[in-house]
Parts: structure tokens; sequence; C-alpha cells
């Protein structure tokens, strides 16, 4: 590569990529190390029953990690991403590397869940940064102005993980243990996995895109909500720009219905992997448009329309997942193009993520916007 800008600019993207992976391993071996403390308690038996597989996959990322800053070192003028990778990589090798055994220490009832964190952004990058690339909606920079405070707001949501999902347990709980025993909840969970699936699936979309619509339309929800408009470029990771207010909120009212009306684990994980994956994609910097399968289910043209900043997709498109509910409560917007900016209109929240959690305490009044 004899262009210096382009060897530059592949020096800084390997370099930064061998930085996050090196971050990456050293989680991991934290997670190998304490898994009482910080592993998913009901992902632990999967974990063990796969550990070679998990094993192969930490050192073939220390590997890409050592792989990665050794390029960036080559091209890059500046070491220091480079060096930061490969120090980061020989920090994971002295826990334990691939072979690195858990300790003893008991655990609670609630785990960190950081295993969660660590699996998502690895599997997630891997899928959506070449899918991007290959299929892009708009050129953009694969670390776009931003990238930095939404990959802060990733670590925040999905290391406390189980600690924000047990938070939102407990308002439901609170208020509804009566009806932990109520005869229906048995026929609920007695019925075929795929119907308490679709059941789940409507139920939750149906109390998310009420909540969803008073975060738009409440000036002090609002406050909260505009923290995930301020993208002005849209991509994968860009959904993970959430205050934790906002997180909290809309999973404490998604838990309502599942807890009342009792479904089984098995399609409720199902649900989870689903719209885990769904609403990292509705964000995704992707040009497919799905046609037909547009008005059954999200996708990325649909929910970009919600995030524009075009005056004629302001407050539209608030389902998460079921498109009918828009049409039924006259919210939707679909025409046949794709919107031309986004972002919020009118004020525009700070950049960094500590100035985004301040913010909406510090913001007492405010025009909402969709």
């Amino acid at each position: 590569m004899t262009n210096p800008a382009a060897r530059a600019t592949w020096g800084k993207r390997t370099g930064v990529t061998s930085g996050l992976l090196g971050i990456l391993c050293v989680l991991a071996e934290l997670c190998f190390l304490l898994p009482d403390l910080l592993v998913t308690q009901d992902a632990r038996p999967f974990y063990r029953a796969n550990i070679d597989f998990f094993r192969a996959l930490l050192l073939a990322t220390i590997f890409a990690t050592f792989a990665l800053g050794a390029a960036s070192i080559l091209l890059l003028r500046s070491k220091t991403y480079g060096l930061l990778g490969i120090g980061l990589g020989c920090i994971a090798l002295l826990m334990g590397g691939s072979q690195a055994q858990p300790i003893e220490v008991g655990g609670g009832a609630v785990s960190a869940g950081l295993d969660y964190l660590v699996l998502e952004l690895l599997v997630l990058g891997l899928i959506f940064v070449p899918l991007e690339r290959v299929f892009a909606l708009r050129a953009q920079s694969i670390f776009r102005p931003g990238w930095q405070t939404d990959l802060k707001h990733f670590f925040v949501s999905h290391a406390g993980v189980q600690l924000i999902s047990f938070a939102s347990m407990v308002p439901a709980q609170a208020l509804f243990s009566w009806s932990v025993k109520l005869d229906f909840q048995q026929a609920v969970a007695a019925q075929p996995y795929w119907l308490q699936f679709l059941e789940i699936l409507a139920a939750v979309d149906l109390v998310a895109y009420w909540v969803h619509r008073a975060f738009h339309k409440i000036p002090w929800l609002w406050n909260f909500h505009a923290i995930h408009h301020s993208s002005r470029q849209l991509d994968w990771l860009a959904g993970s720009r959430m205050h934790v207010v906002d997180i909290f909120v809309t999973r404490a009212a998604g838990f309502l219905p599942v807890f009342l009306l009792g479904f089984a684990q098995p399609p409720l994980y199902a649900y989870i992997v689903l719209v885990s994956f769904h609403a990292v994609y509705l964000h995704s910097n992707t040009r497919w448009r799905w046609p037909v399968l547009r008005w059954i289910i999200t996708t990325p043209e649909y929910h970009h329309w919600h995030h524009t900043s075009d005056e004629e997709g302001i407050d539209k498109n608030f389902a998460g997942m079921l498109p009918a509910l828009d049409v039924a409560f006259g919210s939707v917007h679909l025409p046949d193009r794709w919107p031309k900016n986004y972002g919020t209109v009118k004020f525009q929240p700070p950049e960094s993520w500590l100035g985004q959690l301040a913010y909406p305490f510090r913001r007492h009044r405010t025009t909402p916007y969709g």
C-alpha cells in the first residue's frame, strides 16, 4: 500500500479494531476466571457444555488482536494504536489465555452478565461491519462521528444487562405479585411454544408502542428519548445510544404483559434473541428495502423514517416490531424512498456520554420531536 493517506486510514482502522478486540479479550478472561460473579446464570450450563468452542474462540480473538496490532504498527506512523492492542492481548495471555480456569468465589442471585456484552459485541461486529460495507445505504466511515459515544452506551447497557433487567422486573413484581398463581397463567404456559412466541411478540410490542409514543409526546420524557434520536448518522451501533432511564422504563413496561400472562421461558428466550438482533438491524446502514416484508415486520427503511429529521417523518413509525400498530393508530409513514436527514431538530444533545447522561436533568423544557 503506497498511498500515504490510505496507509494512515487502514493503520488507524486496524489499530482501533485491535484495541477493541483486546478489551473484549480481557473482559472474556474475567468471565472465564470469575463466572460466578460475571457470567449470566442461565447461560452457564451452555458454556460448560461447549467450553472447548469458547476457548478456541478466545484464542482466535487474541491472535486477531496481535495480528491487527502488528498491521497497524507497520502501516501507521504513530504506533500507539497498535501497541495498545498488542498490550491488551498480552494482558489476556497473562490472565490465562484460552486455558484460564475459574476461581471459586461464590455468587448471588444476580450476576453482571458480562458474557452477554462480550459475545454480542463480537458477534454483531462480525456480522454488521462487513454487511454495512458491502450493502451500504450511505457511504460513511465505520468510525463515523459519535461512534465512541455509542460504544460507551453499548458497554453500559450490555455490561449490566442482568442488573438492568432485574431492576426492570421490580415494578411488575411489586405491583402484581398477587397475580403469579392465577389459573389462566398455567393455560398460557401450556400452549405450544410457537403460539406463545407470537403472543409475546404482539403483547410486548403493543405496550412498547404506547410507551415509545409517550416518550415522544410528553416533554420531560422526550428529554431522555432525545438522546436516542441525536445520532445524525445511523448504523448498527447507533441504536445503542439510549439513556439508562429510557432503557429502564421501556424494559419495565415490556415486562408487565410477560409477568401477568405467565409465558414459559423457552419462547420468551427466543423472543429476546430475536428482538436483540432485530433492534440492531433496524438502525443498520444497509440498503435492503424488503418491499412486502416491511409491512409485516419493521425493517431498516421503516425505522429510519422514525429517526428522520425531515418534517414529513416526525412522530411516525413508533412500532418496534409490528407495523400494523402504526397502521391501526394512524402513525405510519412509509413512502417509496429513504429519508434524507437524521437527528433532532431545534436543539442537539451534547455528544459526550457523560453530557448525554446529564442532559435530561438539565433541560427542563423542550419541544417534542419524533
